[in-house]
């Protein structure tokens, strides 16, 4: 009997907050902050161009004399992040993740952002498995 493995669609977190890559820093911080996201896809005319993680802010918050309010998204964010499709299969996407130490998975269709999978969707998906519902 051949196993029916779940797809990204599943677990992803479905229309994820964004920012826009001409955004002043501590916009973006204020927002994740207020989501409690650790993850902000980045938008330049309403096309993916990469992602702004938590880390990203300690590490530019870490030089000294940075302004967050004078800094832009775009000085700060990771270019070209890791994207797959909602039809895309879980294993693979995590395995990926894993094997990469990633944070997350951005998931575009046809160009455009339809959800973010993290660390804690994959937590969800292996709860999953060990209930036995995968």
């Amino acid at each position: 009997m051949k196993k029916i493995r779940p797809k990204v669609q599943k677990y992803m977190t479905p229309s994820p907050r964004s920012i826009g890559y001409d955004r002043p820093l501590s916009q973006a911080i204020a927002v994740m902050s207020e989501l409690r996201i650790r993850h902000l896809p980045v938008l330049k005319d309403g096309k993916l161009v990469g992602i702004l993680s938590d880390r990203d802010v300690k590490l530019v918050a870490s030089f000294e004399d940075i302004d967050p309010e004078k800094i832009l998204v775009e000085e700060a964010c990771t270019f070209d992040p890791y994207c797959v499709s909602s039809e895309s299969d879980l294993n693979e996407a995590v395995n990926y993740m894993a094997k990469k130490k990633y944070g997350c998975a951005v998931v575009v269709d046809s160009g455009k952002l339809v959800g973010i999978l993290t660390e804690v969707d994959v937590y969800k998906a292996f709860t999953d498995f060990l209930d036995n519902k995968l």
